[in-house]
């Protein structure tokens, strides 16, 4: 089975990526041909033109639309909700983390951008099975496996941040959770991989890097390649006594 699999490679997942977003653009095009079409033809070309490049446009906003909705029902339909794993990266157990990371990438690259931060996005990562408290804040769309990340009230994704819930180790592909405690802040391009808690109100700095199966107790700041606890406390009381 696990040859059939390599053989056939990508082809399945291109297959997918194509059905999602297929039918999402058949939205876009029955719009544009049912509704914006007819009104255009009213208008001299002098107009039509510009007109036309808006209901493009807004054409393509109702595709991204219809994406954010049609992936995560692709993706339900599958069984593309993910368990924890540790096994071969090419497996019928392993298939499950396919169908759900094609589904993901195929909207962050075509349409998610747009709409991040903001509730569509937060929506889309809730029906992709990411369980996200109240006042959370996403400021990135580097966000893989999102049926496996659980946010806590009060969350901050800084922009670019990367939230992974799997890594490669040892050969084998592992998907763990990845679990933020309420009030956690997670800084500009920080990278945080599977396995990991972030405890509440705790810190990860920009540009950081924590590695897989990390705890990060509750109210620390972690800085660094890779992450470590940072002493800023300290260093606080010790500046204010030297003054």
């Amino acid at each position: 089975m696990q040859r059939l699999l390599a053989l056939i490679g990508p082809l399945p997942f291109i297959a997918l990526a194509i059905a999602a977003a297929g039918l999402s653009l058949g939205a876009a095009t029955g719009l544009f041909e049912e509704v914006f079409s007819p009104l255009l033809a009213t208008f001299s070309s002098a107009w039509r033109y510009p007109l036309t490049g808006l209901a493009l446009a807004a054409s393509y906003f109702a595709y991204g639309l219809t994406l954010l909705m049609v992936a995560p029902l692709l993706n339900f339909l599958l069984g593309g909700r993910l368990q924890p794993y540790r096994g071969p990266a090419v497996s019928l157990t392993a298939l499950r983390w396919y169908v759900h990371c094609t589904l993901t990438l195929v909207v962050r690259y075509s349409f998610l951008e747009f709409v991040t931060p903001s509730p569509f996005a937060q929506l889309y990562y809730r029906l992709m099975g990411m369980k996200i408290g109240r006042n959370v804040t996403i400021n990135s769309t580097a966000i893989a496996d999102p049926s496996l990340i659980e946010m806590a009230d009060g969350v901050t994704i800084g922009g670019s941040a990367s939230i992974m819930a799997h890594y490669a180790q040892g050969g084998y592909l592992v998907i763990a959770p990845v679990r933020l405690g309420a009030g956690a802040t997670i800084g500009l391009r920080a990278i945080v991989m599977g396995g990991v808690e972030v405890g509440e109100k705790a810190k990860v700095l920009a540009g950081s890097f924590v590695l897989p199966n990390t705890r990060i107790p509750a109210g620390e700041t972690w800085a660094g390649i890779p992450a470590q606890r940072v002493e800023l406390e300290r260093d606080a009381a010790a500046g204010n006594g030297a003054n």
